[in-house]
């Protein structure tokens, strides 16, 4: 069954605190953006300083230019999931060293980047996330054409978790998920909603009824 992902995308500690606030009675899995104003345009909040209620579980999405050098903040912080940018310095490197710690790994595909360009990675990945958004802010288009990079992906491996982030709304999410996307990640559908829960609450009720017409 595919998972509603709520989004945090922040610059402070005030503003990191409310968006967590704002999800926290009724997410089970959330997805935080981290960038370091080099590889994405906006320096996001720090890894070492983000929190999150016991029992959530947590998904790390690192827009840096050279995630290896954050790889002990990372590890104290124990994410459900790591995911980095294929276009990043020291893929392989990074992936090494997290994979021999146990620790699940993804990587993000911006818009232009094939997926052959990941497909040497993919016996040590578990999550693949195809990007549609701009990196570092909420919002994007869903550009359906990157569907084409789901199918592939579960050509090459059936079993591996398949992430979109961009453009998710509740007149997208279900044909997201007939595509075979597995999570999807909400930024500003569910952030900037008035009531952020009745804003999930629909998106899930999309998704289940496309998955039972599937």
């Amino acid at each position: 069954m595919a998972v509603i992902c709520p989004t945090v995308t922040t610059l402070t500690q005030k503003d990191y605190r409310e968006s967590i606030e704002r999800i926290s009675d009724f997410a089970e899995r959330i997805h935080i953006d981290f960038a370091d104003g080099y590889f994405a345009p906006s320096k996001l909040m720090p890894i070492d300083e983000v929190w999150w209620p016991v029992g959530m579980v947590v998904d790390f999405h690192i827009m840096y230019k050279e995630p290896l050098a954050y790889i002990e903040d990372i590890i104290v912080q124990q994410p459900h999931l790591v995911i980095i940018h294929a276009e990043s310095e020291n893929v392989g490197e990074f992936l090494d060293e997290m994979h021999s710690l146990g620790i699940k790994l993804g990587l993000a595909l911006l818009k232009e980047t094939p997926v052959s360009t990941i497909e040497k990675y993919l016996p040590k990945l578990d999550h693949v996330l195809v990007f549609s958004g701009d990196l570092g802010h909420y919002g994007g288009n869903v550009n359906f054409e990157l569907l084409d990079k789901v199918i592939q992906l579960h050509e090459l491996k059936p079993n591996i978790e398949i992430g979109w982030d961009g453009g998710i709304n509740d007149e997208t999410a279900g044909r997201l998920v007939e595509g075979g996307v597995d999570v999807l990640n909400v930024g500003g559908f569910i952030q900037k909603n008035q009531d952020p829960e009745s804003a999930y609450d629909t998106l899930l009720a999309s998704i289940n009824v496309r998955e039972k017409t599937k």
